[in-house]
This record gives C-alpha cells, sequence and structure tokens, in this order.
C-alpha cells in the first residue's frame, strides 16, 4: 500500500491564507468596524502575511500591535501547517470605543468653547520685535560709543537729523514715511483683533479647559465619502467655508430628488459626529449627465 505521504500533497492557496489571517485579527479586535482585511503570500510550505486593522482609542499602539501580530502569526501558522513569518501589522485607523451611558446629567461649561480659532501671529510678531530690536540696538551702540569712548557720532545718525532738520512735516517725504507707519499700525492693530485660523473650525467640548478644533479639508472629505457612499452619485465636490457647506454632486443613475435628500442626510450625519461650535449651513447641489436617464419627478436642480 501506498504512503499517505506519497499519494499527494496539500496546497494551501494565498486567498484561503489571506482569510484566515484576517478572521485571526478579528479575533483580537472584534470591535473594529469592517473587519480586518489580510494579505497573504504562500511560498511552498512558508508564508508571508499581513493584516490592514482598525484599533480602538485610546489605546497603547506599541503594545496592541504586538499582540496583534503575534496572534496572527500563531493563529494562522496553527490552522494553516505552515511555517508563517513574523506577520505584518499595518493600522488603518484609530476608532474611538463606544462611551458609557452618563449616569448624571453632564455640568460642564460647553459655553466658553471659542467660535474661531485664534491665531498668536507669531510671524508678525517677530518681524516687528525684530526690526525694533536692531533699530533701538543700533542706537544705543552709537549712543554708547560717543558718550563712553568718546568717538564721533555714526554717520547714518547724523546724516539723519541733518535730513529731519532740513524736511519739514508738510514735504512729500515725511508725509509718505508717515502714511506707512500709519498703514502698519492698521495691520498691527487689525492682526491684533482678529482671530485669524481660517482653515479651522473649533469643536465642543465637553470641559471648558479643553479647546479642539478641526481643519476644514478634513470637514470637506468626510462629507464628500458621506456623499460618495449614495447610490447612483459618481463624483462629488465639497467646498467649506465658515458659514456655509456647498456639495456638488454628479449622479449617473436614479431619482435626482432622492439622490439630494440621501445626500443631504448622509452630510447632516457627519457634521453632527463632527460636534463643530458653529455648524455651517449645507447646500446640497445634484446634477446629472446628458446622457443620464432621470426617473419621472425629478428637477434640473437641488
Amino acid at each position: 500500500m501506498t504512503a499517505a505521504a506519497e499519494r499527494g500533497t496539500t496546497v494551501v492557496s494565498d486567498r484561503a491564507v489571506r482569510r484566515i489571517a484576517g478572521r485571526a485579527a478579528q479575533e483580537v479586535t472584534p470591535s473594529a468596524a469592517g473587519g480586518a482585511e489580510g494579505a497573504a503570500s504562500v511560498h511552498g510550505g512558508r508564508a508571508d502575511i499581513g493584516v490592514k486593522v482598525a484599533l480602538p482609542f485610546p489605546a497603547r499602539l506599541t503594545d496592541a500591535s504586538r499582540r496583534l501580530q503575534a496572534h496572527v502569526t500563531d493563529r494562522t501558522s496553527e490552522l494553516t501547517g505552515l511555517r508563517v513569518g513574523t506577520a505584518h501589522v499595518h493600522i488603518t485607523k484609530l476608532l474611538p470605543t463606544p462611551a458609557e451611558p452618563p449616569t448624571a446629567p453632564d455640568t460642564h461649561d460647553t459655553s466658553r468653547a471659542p467660535r474661531r480659532w485664534w491665531s498668536p501671529r507669531r510671524l508678525p510678531t517677530a518681524f516687528l520685535a525684530l526690526a525694533a530690536a536692531v533699530a533701538c540696538g543700533a542706537l544705543a551702540h552709537d549712543l554708547l560709543m560717543v558718550h563712553l569712548a568718546h568717538r564721533p557720532a555714526a554717520p547714518w545718525r547724523a546724516e539723519t537729523l541733518h535730513w529731519l532738520e532740513r524736511h519739514g512735516p508738510d514735504t512729500p517725504p515725511v508725509t509718505a514715511a508717515a502714511a506707512a507707519l500709519v498703514a502698519l499700525g492698521i495691520v498691527m492693530i487689525t492682526l491684533a483683533v482678529t482671530p485669524g485660523r481660517r482653515a479651522l473650525l473649533t469643536l465642543n467640548s465637553p470641559d471648558a479647559r479643553l479647546r479642539a478644533a478641526v481643519d476644514r479639508k478634513a470637514v470637506a472629505l468626510l462629507v464628500r465619502d458621506a456623499a460618495g457612499d449614495v447610490a447612483g452619485v459618481d463624483t462629488v465636490r465639497v467646498r467649506v467655508r465658515r458659514r456655509r457647506i456647498v456639495v456638488r454632486a454628479q449622479l449617473t443613475f436614479g431619482d435626482r430628488q432622492i439622490a439630494h435628500r440621501d445626500i443631504t442626510t448622509a452630510a447632516h450625519t457627519v457634521l453632527d459626529a463632527c460636534s463643530l461650535r458653529r455648524t455651517p449651513s449645507l447646500r446640497v447641489k445634484v446634477r446629472t449627465n446628458a446622457s443620464t436617464p432621470v426617473r419621472a419627478g425629478a428637477t434640473d436642480d437641488s
């Protein structure tokens, strides 16, 4: 009778190993939305594997990734019988852990959350301080050399004083210099009293001591992804301003009014999840191609 080892061979495909690695990763992170995605490459009796997974937040990423790496490697080797190298772990995103329902009403003050994120204006302040330091330093050095070292005044200071003696306040150069200083003062005052950071939208915070903001581009990406998941939508363009969000969607098939409603609902869901301090108004425009069949009852623009 032929020995069992001589009757044939067992081949484990890349697809099977990939699925086993993904399921093994889900055993460690069962709460990850959308599960884990595995990757595998089998070479004879050896397999190289990797997983893409979302981890809960907050968590120690180093410990969590090492634990996930060891479990996926051991579990895949156990189920396939292959020699599995150390699994490569790719963390795609962090998911906030679901908060437990509060046992008491939240009494934190959220009224102190600023509507705009104020800029420290470091660059204008640095330029102004540098210019003032250079001018004052040069003048102080010249005065010290005159009074302590008994040297004549620097030519630039003497020429400046002689020029000022010959030109009064009503001369054009003096008037132009005064106008420039007034303009500079207006610019500095404007920078001091305006918040700046127009690209940031402030968020509501459960603690008045915590300040948080999100970039407009991030909000635009979230709204675009949500609108792109609506059935029939091909391309989506989103423009986020401080007080308005404009969504322009291109519809390839389906009812335009239904698509407009679904896009509006998806966008509002994303904006509510962002918890913005001041939610901008939403405007949705849905258009179709000339060759796209449109069901009866749809309008040209929403």
